[in-house]
């Protein structure tokens, strides 16, 4: 077996994980130990402002925007560590594709990005005036 990873970044690997996954290996040598310390420090880290929770949430999201079934599946499984519930993983994916819906209307139509931006401004400005006013 080619060996792409560094020997310390290995055994990191294979203690973190219980083996170094396929894909690490098929990483080029210039960027292996690289991606491994992305892949370790943000989508494993402790010392991150996201908890593990909203990282996987975060990942389902991502991933079946995209349309990756790799990525999907280890967000999935990610999530379910993290006691996510189906209901929060089917409102993340639905979130998600809304999110490319309303993108695709967006460029598709040519949307003037200063004006949206300014929409936007006021509509914030709006609820949260609203939401002040209410908790009052």
């Amino acid at each position: 077996m080619l060996q792409m990873v560094s020997s310390d970044t290995r055994r990191e690997i294979e203690e973190m994980l219980g083996q170094v996954p396929g894909f690490i290996d098929d990483i080029p040598d210039s960027a292996s130990d690289h991606s491994w310390g992305l892949f370790r420090d943000l989508q494993m880290g402790a010392d991150t402002d996201l908890s593990p929770r909203e990282k996987a949430l975060v990942g389902v999201g991502v991933a079946a925007a995209i349309s990756c079934p790799y990525c999907t599946y280890f967000h999935t499984e990610e999530a379910r560590m993290s006691d996510v519930t189906d209901d929060e993983l089917k409102e993340a994916v639905t979130l998600a594709g809304e999110t490319k819906y309303f993108s695709t209307v967006l460029h598709g139509h040519g949307t003037d990005l200063d004006e949206f931006e300014s929409q936007t401004d006021e509509i914030v400005e709006y609820v949260q005036n609203h939401q002040m006013a209410a908790d009052d």
